[in-house]
């Protein structure tokens, strides 16, 4: 054989191994989260069981990239910047609405999934829920909606015309706007007075449960935020130190000690996320994905708290709890 033919021959299989490495390289995915990696262990988990039933599985056949803001919202833009230079498959965005905001901003061509509370139409995120068109689907979990639904059931369990606090984070501008309409509008329905109260920071969420404490607040609405949701120890302490009865957004607070929590399972959420980045890796389309609505709202009721508050559960309300802590 001649020299310049074997060279070109052992160039070509040498080639052979790269190109099949190439054809089967890893896919990534970014996962873009308005939380902290530390108390966001189940929801992860929860996403990797909606990969994994869609076949994906971490460290195996798909790597995961995480980003996270830890409740410093005006850092998603340049964590999902990254991102999209990183060349992901598919970015999650997750832990609040602000996270597919930045991602929607970051890029128009990578596939994104979120979970988003707040109305993801009005967000810019998707066209509609059942047709989302572009790049984004996801999940809504309604959770700023529920806002109204959780002041009704809290006003069964405190003194008649107290009275209530509600803890608000307006570094969440969106949220924020969608959660103080809601509970305004049935406060108003149902004659509540109103306490609003901002809650950003650590500093902020002690001096909004020292003023509730000084108005003599009847009650505490925490609403649904991720950055609450990640100092819920703290909360339910508060809460506990000024003998306040307060409903949350989440099962997890009521496990921690809270009275009472109405929502959505946050797991499934985020299992849902997980299984619709795994359809979109092998190869849907977002824009061939509805957004998804929750059909069910878990009610909780810690009985330990109410004993150690002195409150009686009316039964009417103990006829309804999905789960009832004892």
């Amino acid at each position: 054989m001649k020299r310049r033919k074997f060279i070109a021959l052992l160039g070509g299989a040498a080639a052979w191994p790269l190109a099949a490495r190439t054809e089967q390289a890893v896919p990534v995915i970014g996962f873009l989260s308005g939380r902290s990696p530390y108390e966001s262990t189940t929801v992860v988990s929860a996403f990797g069981q909606g990969l994994a039933e869609t076949g994906y599985f971490e460290s195996k056949n798909v790597i995961i990239e995480y980003r996270w803001a830890e409740g410093r919202y005006d850092r998603l833009p340049g964590l999902a910047a990254e991102l999209v230079s990183r060349q992901v498959a598919v970015i999650a965005a997750v832990g609040g609405p602000n996270s597919g905001q930045a991602a929607k901003a970051a890029t128009t061509t990578i596939p994104i999934v979120f979970i988003s509370g707040t109305d993801p139409v009005k967000e810019g995120l998707v066209a509609s829920l059942n047709k989302p068109g572009g790049n984004a689907t996801g999940v809504n979990p309604l959770l700023p909606a529920m806002e109204g639904k959780r002041l009704g059931l809290l006003r069964e369990v405190i003194s008649k015309g107290a009275l209530m606090a509600v803890l608000l984070n307006p570094a969440s501008q969106d949220n924020f706007n969608s959660q103080l309409n809601d509970v305004q509008e049935t406060a108003r329905e149902v004659g509540q007075q109103l306490l609003v109260l901002h809650a950003r920071t650590d500093e902020e969420i002690e001096a909004a449960f020292a003023t509730a404490a000084e108005r003599l607040a009847g009650g505490v609405l925490v609403a649904a935020d991720p950055f609450m949701l990640s100092r819920r120890e703290r909360l339910v302490a508060l809460a506990s130190r000024y003998a306040v009865p307060a409903i949350y957004e989440a099962r997890e607070y009521a496990t921690a000690g809270g009275l009472m929590s109405y929502g959505i399972s946050l797991a499934n959420a985020y299992r849902q996320a997980g299984v619709y980045v795994g359809q979109i890796l092998k190869g849907v389309k977002p824009s061939d994905l509805p957004v998804l609505q929750p059909t069910k709202f878990d009610f909780v009721i810690n009985l330990k708290t109410a004993k150690a508050l002195g409150l009686t559960i009316p039964d009417k309300l103990l006829a309804i709890a999905d789960e009832v802590i004892e």
